[in-house]
């Protein structure tokens, strides 16, 4: 009984005296970040280096008595107008931290991505290139791949300082994971390809479509390329990997030689060149049922799908008049 009594009487003074115990010097800033995996003692001690507690020795054990050590939430929290130990513990149990509304547009590729992160602070760009081709990661997350490219989704995230790499990389894939449900699969399956095929192909599409409406067209004429043995000849695969691109692609770069250039192999690249979004999954295994082999952007957003090369030249000639032939011919893009 005097255990309890005592386990009692420490509770009444943690939950009632302690909450109007002073915080520690003013701090120079009301930010404070709890990062994942941060054990809740070494948290008490930067809050009273940081000026927010006046005893991290006080503030373990407020944290023990009440059971909330353990239960802390990560994240990046604003402290401005907290006047006790108890009401900052309140928060960092609620996990009222501030959120960064991210969007991953897309398109995106996974230095775009990763560029996009450490603007935010939310991350290191060279820290999530590393672990977008960590291969124990990848097996975790079930990708077959050497890289996520493909496998971060487009989406907007709601994220908070303080995550890990790992676990914002989860989160994308868990989104492509339900994108790419058992129908996709199944239907992935029936024609033969692999999940990583699939995803190759959408990036494609991805990266050449505006118009939703156009994806299972261009997706058509890529299927059709790919039965008849004629290269793919996608731009956005020309320079893929390029850190110093422009914005334009030469005739310099339909000529390079890379694994990714359609310009140069055969077939699909070995990997995706982009992350796609649901409706370019869907066109890469629904694919209109049309004989086009070419397509041309008629810099409206749109494009002119033609059978034949003849005809495919005629709308290059209307449309992209000022391009010059690549290797004697006017090819598709």
């Amino acid at each position: 009984m005097k255990r309890v009594e005592v386990a009692t009487a420490c509770l009444l003074f943690f939950y009632i005296l302690l909450p109007w115990l002073e915080l520690g010097p003013a701090p120079s800033a009301n930010i404070f970040l709890v990062s994942s995996g941060e054990p809740f003692y070494t948290v008490a001690r930067r809050l009273e280096e940081q000026g927010f507690v006046r005893n991290h020795r006080e503030f373990i054990i407020l944290g023990w008595l009440s059971g909330a050590s353990q239960r802390i939430r990560v994240g990046e929290y604003n402290f401005s107008g907290l006047k006790s130990p108890s009401q900052i513990l309140t928060k960092l149990l609620q996990g009222k931290s501030i959120i960064y509304r991210v969007m991953v547009l897309e398109g995106d590729s996974i230095p775009k991505v990763a560029e996009l992160l450490e603007q935010e602070g939310l991350a290191s760009a060279q820290g999530f290139l590393e672990k977008a081709s960590d291969p124990e990661l990848l097996a975790a997350l079930g990708i077959q791949a050497d890289s996520l490219e493909g496998y971060l989704y487009p989406d907007t995230y709601f994220w908070t300082k303080g995550l890990t790499e790992e676990e914002m990389i989860g989160q994308m894939v868990s989104r492509f994971w339900k994108a790419f449900d058992e129908r996709l699969a199944a239907r992935a399956r029936e024609m033969n390809m692999t999940i990583q095929e699939v995803v190759t192909l959408a990036s494609l599409i991805e990266r050449e479509a505006t118009m939703d409406r156009e994806k299972p067209l261009i997706s058509g004429v890529f299927h059709n390329r790919l039965k008849l043995g004629i290269k793919l000849q996608s731009d956005p695969t020309a320079v893929y990997g390029r850190d110093d691109f422009s914005g334009r692609i030469t005739r310099a770069d339909l000529r390079r030689r890379s694994d990714y250039n359609t310009y140069f192999i055969y077939g699909l690249p070995p990997g995706p060149i982009a992350n796609p979004g649901k409706e370019s999954l869907k066109a890469a295994l629904y694919p209109a049922a049309v004989n086009y082999l070419y397509f041309v952007s008629k810099n409206d957003g749109t494009h002119f799908f033609s059978s034949s090369l003849r005809e495919h030249n005629r709308a290059v000639a209307r449309y992209q008049a000022s391009r010059r032939p690549v290797n004697g011919q006017r090819e598709k893009f």
